[in-house]
């Protein structure tokens, strides 16, 4: 049971006071809400929230613990974590540890107890928000003032703090010829694991010296990973674009797939709150089917914007937002969501087998 007390303190003059869980401190970031009921620990983990405070809108969070195989990342990356209710304790054969022993291992702020609907409700309707978490600061007044001072995330350059600073390999299951350079945004683990599952080796290469490695490795395919913020920052990677357009195939997830969008002269927006849960259903309009898809995005492809040499192959069907797009010419294809998605759901796993095919077709 937790007693200590802490502060959620919003840019808006807005504050709820409720119980520290996790580490002990102060942490502000950019307030998004996850609607997940699983999966905790891949969001921890994964590099797109960077600089973000994760809000879950399940009630019960921690249940079953951490585990040593489903970390996205080495780390974690969100700057703080706002649940209703924590579980210390928790039970699931594979677990290792509690969640709480996790946060305080990682150095990560929490708060619970909070009434967590209120709170999404107002993100839903002022759209994202900065926030500050305080279990060291007991005046809400303060806290409050400190969320009125953060940086916007769009004037950070996150994807330098989640790139990898060496090149890192991952062999395939079986044998194969096909080798799948994957540009390291803030990529999660499970890109890799697929691309392997689906019959491609994997380099992953730091995104500032992707064209250097890339002439040396000479890959049959580009992936352009996920990453944090604002896709209009990363220069490098819209250039990268620019410069193998149709010289070898590349396919883009979630800020790749904005970054190919910008580099095939579209033009990207930031959106209210934001997508981010498990539960998103998608429109193929290729092949008029419907997908469940895994999102986790702020930007997204102004639709006004696409010239016309490229297709739209995917749209939300929550809000009719851009999610798939590929070159008519040219083997350049993107979506918007994570196909790769675990622990679920699992509907677009195809795309990384379809990817490949078009790879060895070339």
């Amino acid at each position: 049971m937790h007693t200590k007390k802490a502060i959620l303190g919003l840019e808006d003059g807005t504050y709820f006071i409720g119980k520290s869980f996790g580490a002990s401190g102060e942490r502000g970031g950019e307030l998004i809400f996850n609607t997940s009921m699983t999966g905790y620990q891949e969001i921890l983990t994964d590099p797109s929230y960077r600089g973000q405070i994760v809000v879950m809108t399940y009630t019960q969070i921690g249940n079953y613990g951490i585990n040593d195989e489903d970390f996205e990342s080495k780390e974690i990356h969100v700057k703080g974590f706002v649940v209703k209710e924590s579980f210390s304790f928790y039970s699931n054969w594979r677990a290792k540890k509690s969640l709480e022993d996790f946060l305080k291992e990682h150095n990560i702020v929490g708060i619970e107890g909070i009434d967590t609907r209120a709170l999404v409700k107002k993100i839903r309707e002022k759209g994202t928000i900065k926030g500050v978490i305080s279990s060291i600061d007991d005046n809400p007044l303060n806290v409050v003032e400190k969320a009125k001072r953060l940086p916007s995330i769009s004037e950070i350059d996150l994807v330098e703090e989640v790139s990898c600073k060496e090149i890192e390999i991952f062999e395939s299951y079986r044998k194969t010829d096909i080798t799948v350079a994957v540009i390291d945004f803030g990529y999660k683990r499970n890109i890799a694991k697929r691309l392997n599952k689906a019959g491609a080796n994997v380099v992953v290469i730091p995104f500032f010296k992707a064209y250097d490695i890339i002439k040396e490795v000479k890959p049959h395919a580009i992936l352009m990973s996920n990453g944090p913020g604002d896709p209009e920052r990363v220069k490098e990677g819209i250039e990268l674009v620019r410069r193998y357009k149709g010289e070898i195939p590349i396919f883009g997830i979630c800020l790749g797939h904005q970054i190919i969008g910008l580099a095939l002269g579209c033009k990207t927006y930031k959106l209210k709150f934001g997508h981010h849960g498990g539960n998103h259903p998608v429109k193929n309009l290729v092949k008029g089917s419907i997908e469940i898809t895994a999102q986790n995005h702020n930007f997204a492809i102004d639709p006004s914007t696409v010239p016309g040499d490229i297709e739209i192959t995917h749209v939300n069907l929550l809000d009719n937002t851009i999610e798939g797009i590929r070159h008519k010419k040219f083997p350049i294809y993107s979506v918007q969501f994570h196909p790769e998605n675990s622990p679920g759901p699992h509907d677009s796993y195809y795309l990384f087998k379809e990817f490949l095919s078009i790879v060895t077709s070339q």
